[in-house]
């Protein structure tokens, strides 16, 4: 077998519209579709980034929480290459979003900084120029 990429990554918000607006305004990636599926109470948003990527979020009522931290096992973060970092960063604080000091890659030497969506899952940006 040969993989040939990421096709999506699913999240589960507790807030459907606050995470809408996250990753749709402050993020910037666009809507595909949207779809309320009636029979499991549950809004599901297919969203695209520049390159072909998808992300899904969906909703469902009274989800639990997720433990994150300190280092749960499982799936870490999801990371977003970005070409500017610094104008990234700036953008995420023009948005009220707080970001992790920059700090650089020690086996790639590229920059790279962590932040949270709305419900606290942890996002990276990674700098590749």
């Amino acid at each position: 077998m040969k993989l040939a990429g990421i096709h999506h990554v699913a999240i589960i918000a507790s807030d459907y519209a606050r995470s809408k607006r996250f990753y749709v305004e402050v993020l910037g990636l666009e809507i595909v579709a949207e779809a309320y599926r009636q029979a499991r109470d549950s809004w599901k948003l297919d969203l695209r980034l520049a390159d072909g990527t998808r992300v899904e979020l969906f909703s469902f009522p009274d989800p639990p929480a997720r433990v994150s931290r300190p280092e749960a096992r499982g799936l870490r973060h999801l990371a977003f290459r970005v070409a500017d970092l610094d104008q990234a960063v700036a953008h995420l604080h023009a948005h009220g979003v707080i970001t992790e000091p920059v700090r650089v890659d020690e086996y790639t030497a590229r920059r790279f900084t962590f932040f949270a969506d709305p419900d606290d899952l942890p996002l990276e940006l990674y700098e590749d120029a």
